[in-house]
């Protein structure tokens, strides 16, 4: 099955090898997957997504997708009704080329517990965001029969486990994407069985 992975800076791994991020260490753990392109850019904001990733698509050819997005529009401020209107037509521009079942939306991973997160705003008000532009890509997901993953409470472990945390201060280790990924390999596996 053709694996496309969307997003940001935790779904291209910035700051591990490749071999630790979260997409690769999903395909190591689920036979019948490749991943055949990772799209996601460290800095993109859903509307990067929509003018950048979506666009590859069709050549790709996916058959299951993956999309984690909504960070960096709260480092920038993006208002959450436009966050809203730019999610929904992510969601339904894949919902085109594979269908509900094979789409998997990932949670965002709350950057404020890390020895960085201070370096991008108020870490009280931005964790607040991250919390709210979950909540609108959980409820824009289920609302269309796509399958979320919320890993949330697995990056707060971060604010006590420095493991947990790349070298950068900022982003995620190979380590905590490994938890991540135990919780995304039964919603990928059901995905293969549809």
């Amino acid at each position: 099955m053709r694996f496309v992975a969307l997003g940001d800076s935790y779904t291209i791994g910035t700051s591990v090898a490749p071999a630790e991020r979260w997409p690769d260490q999903l395909v190591r753990r689920v036979p019948g997957i490749e991943l055949v392109a990772n799209l996601a850019v460290n800095g993109f904001t859903s509307g990067d997504v929509i003018d950048v990733e979506l666009p590859r698509l069709p050549e790709l050819r996916p058959q299951l997708l993956t999309l984690l997005i909504g960070v960096n529009d709260v480092v920038q401020g993006v208002p959450e009704p436009v966050y809203r209107g730019i999610v929904a037509d992510i969601l339904d521009v894949l919902l085109g080329h594979v269908g509900a079942g094979r789409v998997v939306v990932v949670t965002t991973p709350d950057y404020t517990v890390t020895p960085a997160g201070a370096d991008y705003g108020d870490p009280a008000t931005q964790s607040a965001a991250v919390r709210r532009n979950n909540a609108i890509n959980t409820e824009l997901a289920k609302g269309r029969g796509i399958a979320v993953v919320d890993i949330h409470d697995l990056s707060l472990l971060a604010a006590t486990d420095r493991s947990l945390v790349a070298n950068d201060g900022l982003h995620p280790s190979g380590a905590q994407y490994a938890l991540w990924v135990e919780r995304i390999v039964p919603v990928v596996a059901g995905a293969l069985a549809r």
